[in-house]
């Protein structure tokens, strides 16, 4: 059924009809007659009346005549050219409404015919969208795995088993912790849960790991994506604030709102440490720079009517809040740019603006 509809041409028999006619209409033949008479008639009153006056008049005389006779003729055929133009006009529309009747019609019966074997196109890109973000969540959900099944190695056969087998070959000192860049006491840096595990056998996050963990990978090839995540995952501290960002951005995904659709106006690195630093209202307003109304009243609408969604957005606010205020003492300016680039601070700044924390 579905074959012999698609197959089938559109059925345009009543606009076959409707061509256009060839040859002289009645409003041509109606402006011909009429022209004919008025030119006899004028040429018998011009002729009695010089036979009863003479001749005379000279040019000005024969000017007039000839207006006289031409001006009532080329009337005539102006009143005939519209009035043709007028049925041209409504011949055309009629036509084109037979057109879209026939198209609607053949539509209709091939939307019947096909019934739900036919799959839009847009839906198809939408599912390969979708498997896409679920291999990706299966990734980082993989990461995260890898990561709880090395700490229970480690509560089984202790520290010097984790080192051989989640840290299979050296890796190079870095200096620059990104989830714990102030300078905090030894005793409160974040470590993996793994008691006395030694300093060289953990390498710590660096700032660029850290920023781009942040981010999250841009698709299922990003290597440093996933390594930096991974990376990130292993960190107390940035393990927490990596897996609510991840919560949030999934709960704002469900409402169509992606942060690679924001585009918020850009803070100077200043602002971003009065913030850190406690400062609240006016002096730190440019941090709430989303101007996407949409986006903006979707949340605040998911922020009331959703009591889960509230709850997970104060957590992620929390835990931005707390990393930032570490980040911020050791950080560059270019660095603070860098994280405000990041989709997880454009989350913060649109959470931020909702819940109005920037004054």
């Amino acid at each position: 059924m579905a074959e012999r509809d698609k197959d089938k041409p559109f059925d345009l028999a009543p606009v076959a009809g409707q061509g256009r006619e060839g040859g002289l209409s009645r409003i041509e033949i109606a402006a011909g007659v009429l022209s004919v008479a008025w030119l006899g008639l004028s040429g018998a009153l011009l002729a009695s009346a010089d036979g009863v006056a003479g001749t005379g008049g000279g040019a000005l005389g024969t000017a007039v005549t000839v207006l006289a006779l031409a001006l009532p003729v080329g009337l005539i055929w102006v009143v005939a050219q519209g009035a043709r133009s007028a049925r041209l006009l409504r011949q055309e529309a009629a036509r084109l409404q037979a057109t879209v009747d026939s198209l609607r019609q053949a539509y209709l019966a091939q939307q019947q015919g096909a019934g739900m074997d036919v799959r839009p196109s847009m839906e198809k890109r939408i599912d390969d969208l979708a498997r896409a973000q679920r291999e990706t969540q299966d990734a980082i959900a993989t990461f995260a795995t890898r990561r709880d099944r090395a700490a229970e190695i480690a509560d089984v056969q202790g520290p010097q088993a984790l080192s051989t087998k989640a840290h299979p070959g050296p890796s190079a000192p870095r200096t620059a912790p990104a989830a714990s860049p102030s300078k905090t006491p030894p005793d409160d840096q974040p470590r993996l849960a793994l008691g006395s595990v030694p300093e060289d056998t953990v390498r710590p996050l660096t700032v660029e790991e850290f920023i781009r963990a942040l981010n999250f990978p841009e698709d299922t090839s990003d290597r440093a994506g996933f390594r930096a995540l991974r990376r990130a995952l292993e960190d107390r501290t940035a393990s927490k604030l990596v897996r609510s960002a991840q919560d949030i951005l999934t709960l704002l995904s469900e409402e169509g709102i992606y942060m690679d659709d924001l585009h918020p106006d850009r803070a100077r690195p200043e602002i971003w440490r009065r913030f850190a630093q406690g400062e609240r209202g006016l002096p730190v307003s440019a941090l709430g720079g989303v101007r996407d109304r949409s986006c903006l009243a979707l949340t605040a609408a998911r922020m009331k009517k959703d009591p889960i969604f509230r709850d997970v957005a104060h957590h992620f606010l929390r835990q931005f809040d707390r990393v930032l205020v570490e980040f911020e003492a050791a950080a560059s300016d270019q660095e603070l740019n860098d994280l405000a680039e990041t989709r997880t601070a454009r989350a913060f700044m649109l959470l931020g603006r909702v819940t109005g924390m920037f004054g």
